[in-house]
């Protein structure tokens, strides 16, 4: 049964999302202590840095698990303003109109817009194309897939997943996926599973193999790995109204609701 687009919802998707960047910078310090990475939480938020240009760092749940308010948002500008940041919210609309209100009191302007979609966990049969776990040692070569088929459409990710494949080998609650045509790697994929959520993530097919079925296969694949281990909700983020969606979507994936990110004008 597809569940209800409402705050429960909302505290369960936007929960999975933070733990899952929160594990990459615990991962990140883990293999690179003098990175800086560094995290906490503050009025329910996940609020994580993992470097100025990194995309995980920001804060997710903010206004959704406690009122937000001028003291707590003075904590967190200073945790990021400290480190030289920008001070980023993921902030879904069922944090309601007061949290949007000071955020837009204090300063903020939307960056991004993104659709948090989700579906139930069921386990299809399975697919024709081979998608296997990547093992240890395979790091470098699943963050290589990765970044070749981010570079096309999103050229300023090439750095970020290059170093994903290795920090995901690390990261709690993460497993990575490669779909091979005739023994060759084409697509990469990830999944990560936060108290009965799997969140979809980090997808991407090199140029010279797409439309043959990968990313399908990997969906697919990963969708089987969810219902093993007990997940009844899936979850993907794609920027709205875009290629990512609508790929979703013919999945069974439907939109929760519009995200919006904002930044703090320095």
């Amino acid at each position: 049964m597809t569940p209800f687009s409402d705050l429960t919802l909302s505290r369960r998707l936007e929960r999975a999302e933070g733990q899952a960047c929160l594990q990459f910078a615990v991962a990140r310090r883990k293999l690179f202590p003098d990175h800086g990475s560094a995290w906490m939480q503050c009025a329910g938020a996940n609020v994580v840095f993992d470097g100025v240009d990194s995309p995980v760092t920001q804060t997710f749940g903010l206004g959704l698990f406690e009122e937000l308010t001028p003291n707590a948002l003075d904590t967190i500008e200073r945790f990021f303003l400290h480190r030289a940041a920008h001070v980023d919210h993921e902030v879904s609309p069922l944090a309601g109109v007061a949290a949007l209100d000071l955020l837009c009191a204090r300063g903020y302007r939307p960056i991004e817009i993104s659709s948090v979609m989700h579906r139930p966990v069921e386990a299809p049969p399975p697919s024709e194309i081979k998608v296997r776990v990547t093992g240890p040692d395979e790091a470098q070569l699943w963050a290589e897939i990765s970044a070749r088929g981010w570079a096309h459409g999103h050229p300023e990710m090439m750095l970020f997943m290059r170093q994903f494949g290795v920090l995901a080998a690390a990261k709690d609650g993460c497993t990575s996926f490669l779909a091979e045509l005739d023994g060759q790697p084409g697509a990469a994929g990830a999944l990560n599973i936060h108290e009965g959520v799997a969140l979809f993530s980090g997808a991407s097919t090199v140029p010279e193999m797409r439309r043959r079925g990968l990313q399908s296969a990997l969906l697919q694949e990963r969708m089987r790995y969810a219902a093993a281990r007990d997940c009844d909700l899936a979850m993907m983020v794609a920027e709205a109204g875009g290629e990512s969606q609508r790929n979703a979507e013919r999945q069974g994936f439907r939109i929760a609701y519009t995200r919006t990110k904002w930044r703090l004008a320095k």
